[in-house]
């Protein structure tokens, strides 16, 4: 699943042992379940705890660092989209900012073209307001109203 995310392939394999661990693993677990070089776990590690979603823990008597995910699917999923946000849609509306700033400045931008590059910030930026607005919602809140489904769209006159 991670990989068709874009993820790299043994950071989401790690990822997923931990999730479905019950305790805390230490590197050396993770080199022996998933057949990886202990390199490539470092840096897999380091990357996970870079999103926020993997932490060290240390286990009493065992000098060696363990890893643990997140538990919370809905918390997980939280970070996540936090963490792409960051590093993928603010960065692009940031980049139509100055392409809109360039087009305003150059004479030779044709409007259709300057409407899209408008049109494509106003979608990120409608999309990034709604998913901040959403995000001070307590996890209940947001999963009774995903489930509400069809039945809030008809609610507020939507229905199909």
């Amino acid at each position: 699943m991670g990989t068709r995310w874009g993820i790299n392939r043994t950071v989401a394999q790690i990822h997923a042992l931990l999730f479905v661990s019950p305790e805390p693993l230490n590197a050396d677990d993770i080199v022996e379940t998933l057949g990886v070089a202990r390199s490539n776990v470092s840096t897999s590690l380091k990357e996970l705890q870079s999103w926020g979603i993997v932490k060290m823990v240390h286990i009493l008597g065992d000098k060696r660092d363990h890893f643990e995910s997140m538990k919370d699917v809905w918390e997980l999923f939280r970070v996540v989209l936090n963490e792409r946000k960051r590093r993928e849609i603010d960065p692009t509306m940031q980049m139509l900012d100055e392409c809109i700033a360039d087009a305003e400045k150059n004479k030779a931008t044709d409007a259709y073209t300057e409407q899209r590059l408008r049109d494509l910030r106003e979608f990120f930026e409608t999309t990034s307001t709604w998913y901040t607005q959403l995000c001070k919602w307590p996890v209940t809140t947001i999963v009774k109203f995903l489930k509400a489904g069809d039945k809030a769209m008809k609610l507020f006159g939507f229905g199909r």
